[in-house]
């Protein structure tokens, strides 16, 4: 039977213990990318190290979504916009057949770079169920946001802004400057706005 005195060192031992793990276990709130490989349909290989130093937007997406097929405008736009500031889009579909992309990207050609899922490990990876689905990696590799679903072209701007990318863009840009390094919650639809 414990007496209220060893219930009490119990306790207090135990709140220590995990003030300690706290402060040794705390994080930057970054995650490592795990590691990848990635073949584009015209042949560029891409790995975490070949990626070392360039911000990455992987766009997990499928011929049959609706809302990926809303949102390629802007990705290809932000990928076009920002590849001198070492962004890199890679857009892996999920799924489909190399044959069913190819015809679908002749009707819908995209700027940026289309990974099928048979030349990457990329979509287990992150779980790719729903699309879209965007997963930055930041100049060291480091996970620094991710988004499930559409969320527009203003939460795509947003989540770049999280490694870096379009904080310091001009002012007519629709994007809302993130101070670098600072993480803000996912977006959320509320009455029928992002927030």
């Amino acid at each position: 039977m414990m007496t209220k005195n060893s219930f009490a060192r119990l306790t207090l031992f135990s709140v220590l213990l995990l003030g300690v793990l706290a402060a040794f276990g705390a994080t930057n709130g970054k995650e490592p990318a795990p590691r990848f490989h990635a073949k584009t349909m015209d042949g560029q290989n891409f790995t975490n190290e070949s990626t070392k130093g360039k911000v990455v937007l992987f766009e997990f997406w499928t011929t049959w979504c609706p809302y990926c097929v809303g949102e390629a405008p802007f990705v290809d736009q932000v990928s076009q916009e920002f590849k001198d500031k070492g962004l890199i889009v890679l857009a892996v579909n999920v799924g489909e057949s190399k044959k069913t992309v190819k015809k679908y990207l002749e009707g819908h050609p995209r700027a940026c770079s289309i990974v099928l899922m048979e030349d990457t490990n990329l979509a287990a990876m992150y779980a790719a169920t729903v699309y879209p689905i965007y997963v930055l990696v930041d100049r060291d590799g480091n996970v620094v946001g991710t988004q499930r679903g559409a969320a527009g072209e203003r939460a795509l701007r947003r989540l770049l802004t999280r490694a870096g990318i379009g904080a310091d863009s001009d002012e007519s840009s629709s994007a809302t400057p993130v101070e670098q390094g600072e993480m803000r919650e996912p977006l959320k639809q509320v009455d029928g706005n992002l927030r």
